[in-house]
């Protein structure tokens, strides 16, 4: 059966996951997380994206974007793509990196958009990885609330 057409046209905006083959780690150590959100910003600067939050978990991330141009596949393949070379030579393996297709969510309402960027920002605190977010290092939260200076940019 073939996969179903992804949803894209000018300025969409959507909540974007994707995991580790078999749930498995896709961030190993502190330069993996950074090198993430290098290859984020510049994907963020090719496609034209309005990165809103984020989060990088160990075995997973989330995004909350939106496109100016129908580029979601393009951008999301180029991203995945870039930061699985860096790792697969980083750490001498091969094969897939990340478990099947990246799964996004169309966000049409922007009353829910308040309401995403709570889930995305609370997953370590859910994960029982920190008790505060203030305490997480690798999320945009630090970028809504001014705690500390970005780690992008």
């Amino acid at each position: 059966m073939a996969r179903p057409w992804r949803i894209q046209y000018n300025n969409a905006v959507y909540h974007i996951m994707s995991r580790g083959v078999a749930q498995g780690e896709v961030f190993y150590a502190e330069e993996d997380y950074h090198k993430f959100l290098e290859y984020l910003e510049k994907t963020s600067e090719k496609f034209q994206l309005e990165i809103f939050a984020f989060v990088l978990m160990g075995n997973h991330y989330h995004l909350f974007l939106r496109t100016k141009e129908a580029n979601l596949s393009k951008s999301m393949q180029w991203l995945q793509t870039s930061y699985s070379i860096y790792l697969n030579r980083k750490y001498r393996r091969s094969g897939h990196l990340f478990q099947g297709r990246y799964k996004s969510i169309l966000v049409g309402d922007d009353s829910y958009w308040r309401g995403l960027s709570f889930y995305i920002h609370l997953n370590p605190v859910r994960a029982g990885i920190v008790r505060e977010l203030e305490e997480y290092t690798w999320s945009s939260y630090h970028d809504y609330v001014k705690a500390n200076k970005s780690i992008i940019g």
